[in-house]
């Protein structure tokens, strides 16, 4: 549909989703997306509202499939701002959606942009079995999660299970998949800090965290195992779970399975909610 997304007038904001290439499926989705302005700076903060109209593009172009309202969350507190809309594509192909966004007293703006939305996606999905993932654990390390772990202050509590076992014995599990050191989209660390506050809260669910890269610990630390071409390479579970990208949070209840998933950024109100359904 050409010229679907060409605007009036320059816009002063540009909407970008955050969710991977090919995370986005048929069926219901957790769209993420922020704004950035002319400067290539995040501008999304909480008040700034936004909302977003999805269309069909190659149905009908001048139809709008769903609206849903943006809520806001912040991925680095006071620093970089998100928005998540619970949203549901009845078919696969080119999707078009129109944002409209407006800051506190000002006049709202709307921006229109393409993208792909896929049949299927490798990662596990809500309403999935969870893969028995034989994930290390603080035991393998004889407790020295230096050699484990590239959080700077790591809990024990999040190494004292594997996937596996959680499975094995019906706990209900937080599954984090982070790197604060090595981490591509500097989102890893704040998200692990704002998991690691509800391990108190909850004692009868289990908090697993796990590093999504092949580690080796060199020279005192921990360091990535690259690939010929310098790449980061993919632990095992990655692989298992399907990942496309990081950090990425799961939510397993007793009878292993998956609940709820959280891409890239987690509000600490929509994690607390998953966390209570499977406690």
């Amino acid at each position: 549909m050409p010229g679907w997304s060409s605007a009036a007038t320059e816009p002063s904001v540009f909407p970008v989703i955050v969710n991977s290439s090919g995370s986005l499926t048929c069926d219901e989705n957790r769209l993420l997306f922020t704004f950035l302005d002319a400067d290539n700076r995040p501008v999304g903060s909480p008040d700034r509202t936004a909302s977003v109209s999805l269309f069909s593009l190659g149905r009908d172009a001048g139809a709008a499939v769903q609206t849903a309202a943006g809520t806001f969350v912040w991925g680095i507190e006071n620093e970089r701002g998100f928005y998540v809309a619970q949203v549901t594509f009845p078919e696969a192909g080119e999707w078009g959606a129109e944002f409209t966004t407006a800051v506190a007293g000002g006049a709202p703006e709307t921006i229109r942009m393409r993208f792909e939305v896929a049949t299927s996606s490798p990662v596990v999905r809500v309403g999935d079995p969870a893969p028995a993932s034989d994930t290390p654990t603080g035991a393998s390390v004889k407790g020295d999660l230096a050699r484990l772990s590239t959080d700077p202050h790591p809990d024990p509590a999040l190494y004292e299970q594997s996937v596996k076992g959680a499975l094995a014995a019906h706990e209900p599990f937080v599954l984090i998949f982070a790197t604060p050191k090595f981490c591509a989209s500097a989102q890893c660390g704040p998200t692990l800090d704002r998991v690691k506050p509800l391990v108190g809260e909850f004692p009868s669910v289990r908090f697993i965290h796990v590093e999504p890269y092949e580690l080796t610990f060199l020279d005192g630390a921990l360091q990535p195992v690259q690939d010929a071409g310098g790449a980061l390479i993919p632990a095992e579970s990655v692989f298992e779970w399907g990942l496309l990208s990081e950090p990425w949070v799961f939510v397993v209840d007793r009878a292993g399975i998956v609940t709820a998933s959280f891409e890239g950024v987690v509000g600490a109100d929509e994690l607390l909610a998953a966390v209570s359904t499977v406690k």
